[in-house]
């Protein structure tokens, strides 16, 4: 069976370019073109390593999950308390606003709201994503119970799925243009509730 040429391009910077590109745009206002544009690569290559634009976009979903997760767990690793994770990760929202990128939204939940679940495929790869970062976020919780921070009786799982909503919230207002105060206040209203 004949597989082709070899590949001419590094297939991990064209799906980075990939996701940048989606996660600024969203999959509909995405033309193939605009892929190809921005991976810098021939339609034929991209057909031959990706597929379809549906296969990059899932690809890319992946990408940024996997990204976020482990710059959550590092973070999680080197912060003083669970609670001061938790914190500085909902803070962070706010001051992302100061930089272009800051206000693009998160891509799992910018694709969940443009998909819904209309889309079997989509929506699987969304609901793993929010289930990896909740994962982080319950970690974060039972860190915190057992620091004192919060209390023992409180389910972790559920308060983890609360910050993963949180948090999705505050990149959504952001994205809307909500100004840095109100989301530091939005923020510290939040951690409130997990004490």
């Amino acid at each position: 069976m004949n597989r082709g040429r070899p590949l001419e391009f590094d297939p991990d910077t064209a799906l980075e370019a990939a996701m940048q590109l989606f996660w600024s745009r969203g999959f509909e206002a995405t033309s193939l073109q605009d892929l190809l544009d921005s991976m810098g690569i021939a339609r034929s290559s991209f057909y031959q390593a990706f597929g379809s634009k549906q296969e990059v976009f899932l690809q890319a979903v992946e990408r940024y999950r996997d990204y976020l997760v482990g710059e959550l767990r590092a973070s999680m690793e080197s912060a003083d308390s669970g609670l001061a994770f938790i914190e500085g990760t909902l803070k962070s929202v706010a001051e992302d606003t100061k930089c272009a990128d800051g206000r693009r939204g998160c891509l799992v939940f910018n694709s969940a709201a443009e998909f819904g679940q209309k889309d079997p495929e989509v929506a699987g790869r969304v609901a793993a994503s929010i289930d990896a970062f909740t994962r982080v976020f319950t970690d974060a919780v039972r860190r915190a119970q057992e620091e004192g921070d919060v209390a023992p009786e409180r389910d972790p799982k559920l308060l983890g799925r609360h910050v993963v909503c949180t948090m999705s919230g505050l990149r959504t207002l952001a994205k809307a243009g909500a100004r840095r105060k109100e989301l530091v206040a939005i923020a510290e209203l939040a951690m409130q509730s997990l004490g």
